[in-house]
């Protein structure tokens, strides 16, 4: 099987899953899939909206009923729950709408939101819209990234396979490069 029929076969549950973490990288790449037709762009979007949706579902529900425990035991996290936390408390609503966007505390904001006092009805109306921003947004530039990337070269075609190996090894690099800054030791003071 190739990579376009693999694509083709495998895309749409791939999305659906790999929004359920932090699904960037594979948002983008089913954008510029779904520019090069091997995928339904708007299919794309509505699978991200989903799987982004139930997956801040499930960690929200996992902050509501055993986020203490889990922070306990888990140090690194506890830390990013409680810089989200401090967040939460001053923002409750631009924090749930921007949570996609904060890279790094995708997956402990909603735990900080579930252990914090936000409603649960609240919360899925906000985690919803938020969803519905973030999906049809994210897998837009990674289709306008192919549309970009088509109009100036026309031998794009040979090199796809490259071009979306690398696009997804530099996410990777940068999300590595990103987590290590945040865990360098302060200086003494």
């Amino acid at each position: 099987m190739d990579l376009p029929a693999l694509i083709a076969h495998y895309g749409y549950a791939t999305v659906l899953v790999g929004t359920m973490f932090e699904g960037e990288t594979v948002l983008l790449l089913a954008g510029y899939s779904a520019h090069l037709g091997y995928l339904d762009w708007a299919a794309v979007a509505g699978f991200a909206w989903l799987g982004g949706s139930l997956g801040d579902q499930f960690f929200f529900w996992i902050g509501r009923r055993h986020g203490q425990r889990l922070i306990a035991r888990r140090p690194a996290l506890r830390a990013r729950v409680e810089e989200a936390a401090t967040l939460i408390e001053r923002h409750p609503v631009a924090i749930i709408l921007a949570m996609r966007f904060l890279w790094g505390l995708r997956m402990a904001m909603p735990i900080a939101i579930g252990i914090s006092r936000v409603g649960w009805r609240r919360f899925v109306w906000l985690n919803l819209l938020s969803a519905a921003l973030w999906a049809p947004l994210v897998a837009g530039i990674g289709w306008t990234f192919g549309a970009l990337l088509a109009g100036h070269a026309a031998m794009l075609h040979h090199y796809e396979h490259w071009v979306m190996a690398g696009m997804a090894a530099a996410a990777l690099l940068l999300r590595a490069v990103m987590r290590r800054s945040r865990h360098k030791p302060e200086p003494p003071r």
